[in-house]
């Protein structure tokens, strides 16, 4: 050990930048987007996870959008690598180990997964086309051994389940249900297979125009009108998106009107939010009521949910999508709704499956209730698709997997 010369100042401790300071800063920031919205999150609070300074941060991102460039990247980028296997050899082998890998990636990356099902709208066109085209090569990489387990397929059809499979690895981005690495691995890898083994949707492709507003019917009090204009412009351009003026201007009033109604936009959100959860509960309930045992109460609520996302399309999307741009106090309250919601679910199906854990059933029910969102969006609620018959079928299906 060397020793400074006396009387001069020992030498300051040198502090070595991390080489992967750059991942460190896009991982923060993918939790922190996911957790609270993309624009829910200043550069000062990501540089705060990571124990630096907020100009630091500059060394590396010009700024927070080349953040979530990179973060979606580093996602798709470790997806491809892990799920690069040897081709050739038994297609259902091959397809079986895609799965676990993907099944140990949802779990390695669930802080994280909601990058994947909604943080990349706010990508920029030419991003956002980059992060489809690497998508598509991920579910070219299930297509090709499912058309050789199941020859009988179309190409339409194919890639219609293995959407469907993505949406069940995805769903456990979308909620923090408790369960054991190695169970959440099983269980997404058994509902994949159940989903990929089930009869294809055969979907009529669409209209290409953006699907038609719902209709507000009966409707006079000017708070309702605000409040149905709103959905339609949060669904459509996103909350961030949408001004008080744009709320105005749909509603036919002034800006400076919609203040009569509503303190501001996240109140305006709060009650479309509050308004969904109010017909989930109606609709549950009306599918509970009268059903003819466990069987029927399961089948009726599936039903029950596929029509609501498909007649309530605006609401249900907003509902799903912008939940991280709600007031803190009203963000608890429904989280809690959503949890009393899904324990309906749980404990019908622990009384027809017994011997299910719970932390199971409850990654069972968030995977059949993702489904039906993930693939309504596909088809744009289109029911000349008849995607919302499939949509029961299947929703049945991964509950029972």
């Amino acid at each position: 050990m060397s020793v400074a010369a006396a009387g001069e100042p020992a030498p300051a401790e040198v502090r070595k930048r991390p080489k992967n300071r750059k991942s460190q800063l896009a991982l923060a920031a993918a939790e922190m987007f996911c957790e609270r919205g993309y624009h829910g999150v200043s550069l000062d609070e990501i540089a705060t996870a990571v124990g630096i300074s907020g100009p630091a941060i500059y060394r590396h991102f010009p700024n927070k959008y080349a953040m979530l460039v990179h973060a979606t990247r580093q996602l798709v980028e470790a997806v491809l690598t892990a799920t690069d296997l040897p081709a050739g050899g038994d297609p259902e082998q091959r397809l079986d180990q895609l799965l676990a890998v993907l099944a140990r990636l949802a779990v390695d990356h669930r802080r994280v997964a909601g990058l994947y099902q909604w943080e990349w709208r706010y990508l920029e066109p030419e991003h956002r086309a980059e992060f489809l085209a690497e998508l598509s090569v991920l579910a070219a990489r299930l297509a090709d051994p499912l058309r050789e387990v199941r020859p009988e397929l179309t190409g339409r059809d194919t890639y219609a389940l293995v959407r469907a499979a993505l949406s069940v690895f995805g769903s456990l981005g979308t909620h923090r249900a408790a369960i054991a690495r190695g169970r959440a691995e099983a269980v997404l890898r058994r509902v994949a297979w159940a989903v990929l083994r089930d009869e294809p949707a055969t979907p009529v492709p669409p209209s290409p125009e953006y699907p038609s507003p719902e209709p507000v019917t009966g409707v006079t009090a000017r708070r309702e009108i605000l409040l149905a204009e709103s959905i339609k412009l949060f669904h459509r351009h996103g909350y961030h998106a949408v001004a008080v003026e744009d709320i105005g201007r749909a509603a036919g009033i002034n800006a400076s009107s919609v203040y009569r109604y509503f303190p501001g936009k996240a109140d305006i959100l709060a009650a479309a939010f509050y308004r969904a959860s109010e017909r989930v509960t109606e609709s549950t309930a009306a599918a509970l009521a009268g059903a003819a045992g466990d069987e029927d109460a399961l089948r009726r609520m599936a039903e029950s949910y596929v029509e609501l996302t498909f007649e309530r399309s605006a609401l249900v999307s907003v509902y799903l999508a912008e939940n991280n741009n709600l007031p803190r106090a009203d963000r608890h309250e429904l989280r809690k709704m959503q949890r009393l919601h899904v324990e309906e679910w749980v404990r019908l199906l622990g009384r027809l499956r017994p011997g299910l854990a719970a932390p199971e059933a409850r990654v069972l029910v968030h995977a059949g209730l993702n489904l039906v969102t993930d693939l309504s969006r596909l088809v744009r609620f289109d029911r000349r698709s008849g995607m919302d018959r499939h949509l029961t079928r299947l929703t049945l299906t991964v509950l029972k997997a």
